[in-house]
């Protein structure tokens, strides 16, 4: 059964209006299966044979009728150069579809950026609107044009011991379409296919020990949704593993670990506040899949309920995920805030027309809710007094569990199983 991926827009209006398109992200998030919707020929690079006949022959690749995908391009990246040069020869739209589940071994091996002739696109696991598990009764589109009434819903049918199953699962489509018995163990595979480098043509990932690499992931995970700085990321893996790490050995396996599109830390949002306060610049620590780090820790989901500010920080994490691909299929982007007078926003979503909202997370109930509303209504203030950004279009405070519905100081709270774009 197929899922309808929220992505598909983007991949579609990228067709038309460019030579080709590159859908990149992590290995079983989809990519193949919803760019075979738009093919009319394709080959996948995914023995050794058609690989080493890729290398031997890249422009033989294109051969066959367009639009034409090729699938893992990146093992033989001079099939980029070989795109890009027929686009300069004979530029049609939608002529390639490209997709990557990592960066090229040798990114010297690309000799060109592709702009204007092959556009980008990123591919994230599932959100739980794709999944079908957010009924999508909250739109944020709609609140960005203050379209509707906003609806009142006690939200009674999630629990957090759902959340927290979904968190461990994953919005990994095998593991979506799988029954709950079997779905996190589906995700475990996964996870452990990630450090399976063994026959891998990339010598950059053969020459990493998988056992660092997870020994970074547990590091990261350990400061999931922090703006922990990397040099506190370094220090926590020397001192949980009793070994040496040098910073020039710790940066070439995050770049591995970023060229597996594993880890997406958000960044900083700086609106230029005409004050003495100071925005700060560190990324939040996060992943594509919250799953990974439930996973890269041993945690399950009933590790999370027994530890509720662990939960807390994971759940972020979920959330972002989710508001990262909403934002992503309106055209907007999200990024956080934190400045050194303590004031955060745990996530900000902007449009390219220059509207934004404010977000801040939370598990739920009375108090936090009230915590996060106040934060939020602070962070207005400061921004419409002392900076040139226009008042931001909403307000909300995203929960795991409970009711949906607006208080009275304007304020939206949204449970994460009702929000869609």
């Amino acid at each position: 059964m197929y899922y309808t991926r929220l992505v598909e827009k983007e991949i579609e209006l990228k067709l038309r209006t460019s030579g080709a398109v590159a859908v990149a992200g992590p290995k079983f998030c989809g990519k193949t299966t919803t760019c075979m919707l738009y093919q009319k020929s394709f080959v996948k690079l995914n023995t050794k044979q058609s690989i080493t006949m890729a290398h031997m022959n890249p422009r033989g690749v294109l051969n066959g009728e367009k639009p034409r995908l090729i699938d893992e391009w990146q093992k033989a990246p001079d099939i980029w150069n070989q795109v890009k040069d027929d686009l300069d020869f004979d530029y049609q739209f939608g002529k390639y579809i490209l997709t990557g589940s990592s960066t090229p071994a040798d990114k010297t091996e690309v000799h060109h950026s592709g702009a204007g002739r092959i556009a980008p696109v990123k591919m994230r696991p599932m959100s739980l609107w794709e999944s079908k598990e957010s009924k999508g009764t909250i739109s944020l589109m709609d609140l960005f044009d203050k379209k509707g009434d906003y609806p009142w819903d006690m939200n009674t049918e999630m629990t957090l011991d759902d959340i927290a199953f979904l968190m461990c699962r994953g919005g990994w489509p095998i593991s979506v379409q799988a029954p709950k018995d079997i779905a996190v163990e589906i995700t475990k595979n996964y996870y452990n296919g990630l450090f399976v480098f063994e026959d891998c043509e990339n010598e950059r990932f053969r020459n990493k020990r998988p056992d660092v690499l997870r020994m970074i992931l547990r590091s990261y995970a350990r400061h999931i949704s922090t703006e922990a700085a990397l040099s506190t990321i370094i220090a926590d893996v020397r001192q949980s593993n009793e070994r040496t790490m040098d910073p020039k050995t710790f940066d070439d396996y995050m770049e591995a670990l970023k060229d597996l599109y594993v880890l997406e830390d958000l960044p900083a949002w700086n609106p230029n506040i005409r004050s003495k306060t100071s925005i700060r610049s560190t990324p939040t620590r996060h992943f594509i899949d919250t799953s990974i780090a439930c996973r890269s820790l041993g945690v399950s989901s009933k590790d999370l309920m027994r530890d509720l500010e662990s939960f807390g920080l994971f759940f972020e994490d979920f959330a972002v995920r989710d508001l990262s691909i909403y934002a992503n299929s309106i055209g907007g982007t999200v990024s956080h805030y934190r400045d050194n007078a303590g004031l955060e926003c745990d996530a900000v979503l902007h449009l390219e027309d220059g509207r934004w909202g404010a977000v801040e997370i939370k598990l739920g109930g009375d108090d936090l809710i009230e915590y996060g509303a106040n934060s939020l209504k602070t962070l207005q203030n400061k921004i419409i007094k002392k900076s040139e950004e226009q008042a931001p279009s909403f307000l909300m405070v995203l929960t795991a569990v409970g009711g949906a519905y607006q208080r009275e100081d304007g304020v939206y709270v949204a449970p994460i199983n009702l929000l869609r774009p």
